[in-house]
């Protein structure tokens, strides 16, 4: 019975979604019956008309912070300097915490982010911003941009700062950096510290876990890793250290479409009422560890599709589980687990596979071809140079997830060079 009403209280949700694509979900709410008409009013109601507040999206503990964030964080990494819609309607669902980073779209997130602020400066208060040191090695070099970064989104503090953007290697997790991060919040230019990583995560999360000056961790977290013992080990050490765990990456698009594998993971779930997308949202909030999910929304189809998958009470059976289990295990060659302390010992001379599997995957999964060019542009010439003369049988054969490395690399220097 209560998983009946689970279902109907859905289909009654989603059609409310379907609103969205006519126009304004938020003004449908208020229409009034008979004239169809957002924001009319009945001449005959006593009073003012009630606005409609809309469902949550429920909260989590972010660690030992003492902070209560909502399970869905919106990601930043788009042109929000012009979609400013998506940041006016987010809130309205209790979405109030954004995630950006020095780097993302060449500065206009946290450009849009200030403008948005510009123009609603009593909104700051309400919402939970985070950003990061994108590129930044040295103290310096992060102090510089988080100046930059508070003054491109119009504000004097931002709550959580990244002082380590896709932290690599626990050697890089300094006491240089306690120190930046201990002066930073003494400043009040910060209020929590923390790091994100998207290589060899399980032994940067494994290291965070020792150092309490570090607060939250952003990892790459979907239901292909949920296999991966090293890493859930280090997540666990991280959640029992009192650490805010931020899941990144929770849809799992690899370098490759798989469209056979891709349909049938479709059907299922949408037998059971979800898309394949908010499938892979459920399964990791199931994680009671993970604090939120930080995931793209570039419009409001996106936003009230995500708001649906987290609202929603109906859990994952264990048939699902065997589902995503069968489809990661089917399509794992095709995608990169981030595990580059394997490739980079067995290509001391081309120490950049890892990345390039991912601007691979921005490029075939995410449809990010300008962002994937740009990037890989970033690596030096002198590797790049030798990319199709290097042999990756090695890297190949140690490889966890049998990824096929030399054709891949192929694909990414025809496509992205």
């Amino acid at each position: 019975m209560k998983e009946e009403r689970n279902k109907i209280d859905r289909r009654n949700f989603l059609k409310t979604m379907g609103a969205a694509g006519l126009g304004s979900v938020f003004a449908s709410a208020e229409a009034k019956a008979g004239t169809g008409k957002p924001n009319a009013v009945d001449p005959n109601a006593p009073g003012k008309p009630k606005k409609t507040k809309l469902p949550q999206v429920p909260k989590r503990k972010l660690g030992k912070t003492g902070i209560k964030l909502p399970c869905l964080c919106l990601g930043g990494n788009q042109d929000l300097l012009t979609n400013q819609i998506v940041l006016r309607k987010a809130p309205q669902w209790g979405v109030f915490y954004w995630d950006t980073a020095h780097n993302y779209v060449g500065g206009n997130s946290e450009l849009g982010i200030g403008k948005f602020l510009a123009k609603n400066p009593k909104a700051r208060k309400k919402l939970f911003i985070s950003s990061k040191a994108s590129g930044a090695r040295t103290v310096a070099q992060v102090e510089e941009r988080l100046q930059m970064s508070l003054k491109r989104m119009n504000t004097n503090y931002i709550d959580l700062y990244y002082g380590f953007h896709q932290c690599p290697d626990p050697a890089l997790l300094t006491k240089e950096l306690k120190k930046w991060a201990e002066s930073a919040k003494k400043r009040k230019l910060i209020r929590f510290f923390g790091i994100s990583t998207h290589q060899n995560m399980a032994q940067v999360l494994a290291a965070a876990a020792k150092l309490d000056w570090i607060e939250v961790a952003m990892t790459i977290y979907n239901f292909r890793l949920m296999q991966d013992k090293k890493l859930n080990a280090a997540i666990e050490a991280c959640h029992k250290a009192g650490k805010g765990l931020m899941a990144i990456k929770t849809l799992g698009m690899g370098q490759r479409v798989r469209t056979k594998e891709d349909k049938k993971l479709v059907e299922h779930f949408l037998k059971r009422g979800f898309t394949r997308e908010q499938a892979k949202i459920k399964v990791v909030l199931q994680d009671k560890r993970f604090s939120s999910v930080c995931v793209g929304m570039r419009n409001i189809a996106h936003l009230t599709s995500n708001v649906a998958a987290v609202l929603d009470k109906t859990k994952l059976t264990q048939a699902d589980m065997v589902v995503f289990r069968e489809y990661a295990e089917t399509t794992c060659s095709g995608y990169c687990a981030g595990c580059a302390y394997i490739c980079d010992s067995a290509l001391p001379d081309t120490p950049y596979v890892s990345d390039i599997m991912r601007y691979l995957m921005y490029y075939n999964s995410y449809g990010e071809q300008d962002r994937a060019r740009e990037l890989f542009a970033q690596i030096p010439g002198k590797v790049r140079n030798k990319l199709l003369r290097t042999d990756y049988k090695l890297a190949e054969a140690c490889c966890p997830q049998h990824l096929p490395i030399s054709e891949l690399v192929a694909e990414a220097v025809e496509r992205l060079a």
